[in-house]
């Protein structure tokens, strides 16, 4: 039995995954922390939410056991570097925290293929960051999940990926578009199997297999 906190939740992986966890029944709890109301709450399911998501996330005071991160924008969607940064490391980084301040143990959160501290690339290079600053904080249990291009239904269509999203379906290995349902049921999986220590980093196509039941 589990208690579990989750940010992204409004997301497209991460509404996969708390529609998910409130089916659940090793999932005794589950607080959903957004900026914006959820449109639908899901039975069992606490929303503190409030505009600025730290503030929300300063609500929460029942110990949780896992924590998962699913936040992630584009610098398109978010309007500058500095906007993209606060929603794709800071508040990511904000998460982790209340997780441990709450006595998580495990902490899942959703990166990118391609993610790395020295990209030249800003998306990768800040994605990179984010996962080396939740590596600095020592987790007894870390998972990361990398998806390539995410398939799914959006709110707000991203350009980029509606142009690109038919090329990536043709692409081989990890660098093949992934359903975000897939992506969801990968880090559900992970998270209720038997506890592990350490890092653990989850490849795209990895999380296919898992999603699928080949892994």
């Amino acid at each position: 039995m589990a208690s579990v906190l989750i940010t992204g939740a409004t997301g497209l992986v991460g509404g996969h995954l708390l529609r998910m966890m409130a089916l659940e029944p090793r999932i005794t709890q589950i607080t959903a922390a957004t900026r914006r109301p959820l449109q639908e709450v899901p039975d069992g399911v606490i929303n503190p939410h409030a505009p600025q998501l730290t503030d929300a996330l300063a609500t929460v005071t029942s110990p949780v056991d896992i924590v998962f991160c699913c936040l992630g924008t584009t610098r398109r969607e978010a309007g500058s570097k500095e906007a993209f940064v606060h929603a794709d490391y800071t508040l990511v980084v904000d998460t982790a925290l209340t997780g441990q301040r709450l006595g998580a143990r495990h902490m899942l959160v959703v990166s990118a293929i391609g993610a790395n501290a020295r990209s030249p690339f800003f998306y990768n290079r800040v994605k990179g960051e984010m996962e080396e600053a939740l590596i600095a904080q020592n987790w007894p249990h870390l998972t990361i999940a990398r998806p390539s291009m995410l398939l799914g239904d959006r709110e707000n269509r991203r350009l980029n990926e509606s142009l690109m999203a038919p090329l990536f379906t043709f692409l081989p290995g990890n660098w093949k578009s992934i359903d975000a349902r897939d992506v969801a049921k990968a880090m559900l999986i992970d998270a209720l199997s038997p506890a592990k220590q350490g890092l653990n980093i989850i490849t795209s196509a990895k999380l296919r297999e898992m999603a699928t039941g080949q892994a």
